[in-house]
């Protein structure tokens, strides 16, 4: 079943020269190039807004090309060429409602990171931590850049420091449009004016943003330039200029027959939405899209849409010669950097898994005493071959189990860093093996130098390091198995689910509970 999705008479231009687009300046060199060529418009704020269900987060997930379901129709065009998805995304920031963040890094390192992957390779290192500063600056997160981000509602920063936060990861990029999705929701008055406040700076380094908003209040809402304002079924009612106190709006829906006037000290924005609400449409047998495919606006726009559809003469559309700002090994080494990070500051799950190594290495270290000295027989043999089998399953089967909800929280983070075509899934997916390495080492290192003399082990190099690289081997599988359930299962309870069956099937088939066959021979009867 494809559900469609049609915004009626709703057309989109971005207007940014390609030549610009591809400059990877910090802010300020923007805005010198602003003042001396005139190539870059003043920056433009823009809030859409519409009642819930009006399709606004789905038209910025359109225009973001993240949104994968559905039938969707349209024409996007920038500079006059067909916008095309991966060049896009390279010069687009897009700040999702859900403020999704590595809860081991601090924010500085947050920024830094985006900036490490998304700024172009020609920005030297200097000039990206310079880069970094201002953006951390412009959001008013300079005095807290230390501070580790931490999870929602438990530690760290707080859900407003948190919005800032995605949108300097996203501003670091050095995009030209900025997309944000309900930055203010969930906020109170003083924390959603910081947020707008912060917006507001990056309009003015000659930016183009629009944000979807909820309920604004009289001062958020008169900070923004222009407005698109829609219904349900992603029909437009409004879209324009807002105009000093909101004049502009209030001039047009004021003209509008039935529709009452505004009362001094109103909210316009809530005067705005209560006079286009369905039941207003009812009462006064109106309809506000109908009423606006017929005004001067709707017309001026299409006029624009229509003349800027066009590309101009001798422009060039807009590419990049490689699909990532940074080659593979550039991404590698940052993906390593940042997994490095959250693995060291996350001490439970390290020392848990090498609590439970060294607990499990003494029990079966007394349980199987200098068992091996003693082969007199099969089952003394086969005693000695139940301590690997039980050593091997146990550990891996723990850390099977424990790395799932770990990388499940970085598999979020992943999303929506590869949708903002920061790293190929081949650079993360090897750093995130990579990093397992060393830990898996020295679990095993503390396994081997407490089993292997406990147990009674003949000391020679030979044995020895054979020994260690089965573990090493066997209890890595399973964490790499894990990993792979990870990332192919929707969640972490069906993934939980898929690594009981297979550590239940690993157990069964180890080759220890059924050996090998052995040829019986029949001795003839006298």
């Amino acid at each position: 079943m494809h559900l469609p999705i049609t915004f009626h008479n709703l057309n989109y231009y971005i207007d940014t020269p390609p030549e610009m687009l591809k400059q990877g300046y910090p802010t300020r060199r923007l805005r010198l190039l602003n003042n001396i060529t005139g190539a870059l418009r003043p920056g433009v704020l823009s809030a859409l807004m519409g009642v819930s269900g009006a399709g606004k987060t789905t038209l910025l997930d359109v225009l973001a090309g993240r949104k994968t379901g559905g039938y969707i129709e349209g024409d996007i065009r920038i500079g006059g060429y067909p916008k095309v998805q991966e060049t896009f995304v390279r010069i687009l920031g897009y700040c999702e409602q859900v403020d999704i963040h590595s809860p081991q890094l601090t924010v500085e390192e947050s920024v830094t990171y985006s900036a490490w992957l998304r700024l172009p390779s020609h920005v030297d290192e200097q000039t990206r931590s310079k880069f970094v500063a201002e953006v951390l600056e412009t959001v008013e997160l300079d005095q807290i850049k230390d501070v580790l981000v931490g999870s929602p509602q438990k530690n760290g920063l707080s859900m407003e420091q948190r919005k800032r936060l995605t949108i300097a990861v996203e501003l670091v990029s050095n995009p030209s449009i900025i997309l944000m999705d309900e930055p203010t929701t969930g906020l109170d008055t003083r924390s959603a004016a910081i947020v707008i406040r912060a917006v507001k700076n990056i309009c003015e380094t000659g930016r183009t943003v629009v944000c979807t908003i909820h309920q604004p209040s009289t001062e958020i809402f008169e900070a923004f330039d222009e407005l698109i304002l829609m219904k349900s079924g992603g029909k437009t009612i409004y879209s324009g200029p807002i105009g000093e106190r909101s004049c502009k709006v209030i001039e047009y829906f004021e003209k509008i027959s039935g529709v009452p006037k505004i009362k001094s000290n109103c909210n316009p924005a809530t005067w705005m939405m209560d006079v286009t609400s369905t039941s207003m449409e009812v009462q006064h047998n109106m309809d506000f899209a109908i009423l606006y495919e017929e005004s001067s606006l709707h017309r001026e726009a299409e006029d624009l849409v229509e003349q800027l559809s066009i590309p101009l003469p001798n422009s060039e559309n807009l590419c990049f010669s490689h699909s990532f700002a940074q080659n593979g090994w550039i991404q590698l080494k940052a993906c390593l950097w940042k997994q490095n990070i959250t693995y060291w500051r996350s001490p439970q799950y390290n020392l848990r898994r090498i609590m439970m190594t060294v607990i499990s290495a003494l029990i079966y270290g007394i349980l199987f005493w200098k068992h091996a000295k003693v082969l007199n027989n099969e089952q003394d043999m086969l005693s000695v071959f139940g301590a690997m089998y039980l050593g091997f399953t146990t550990i891996g089967a723990y850390n099977d189990q424990t790395i799932i909800p770990f990388s499940t929280t970085e598999r979020i983070v992943m999303y929506r860093e590869r949708f903002a075509g920061m790293y190929s899934s081949w650079s993360y997916s090897f750093a995130q093996a990579f990093i397992e390495i060393p830990y898996v080492f020295i679990q095993v290192v503390l396994y081997t130098l407490i089993v292997y003399p406990s147990t009674g082990y003949y000391w020679t190099a030979h044995k020895f390091l054979w020994f260690f690289y089965t573990t090493f081997c066997s209890i890595l599988s399973y964490v790499y198995v894990g990993l792979l359930l990870v990332s192919i299962t929707p969640n972490v309870q069906v993934a939980t689910i898929l690594a009981s069956f297979f550590n239940t099937m690993q157990t069964l088939f180890s080759g220890f509970i059924l050996p090998a066959p052995v040829s019986l021979y029949l001795l003839p009867i006298s």
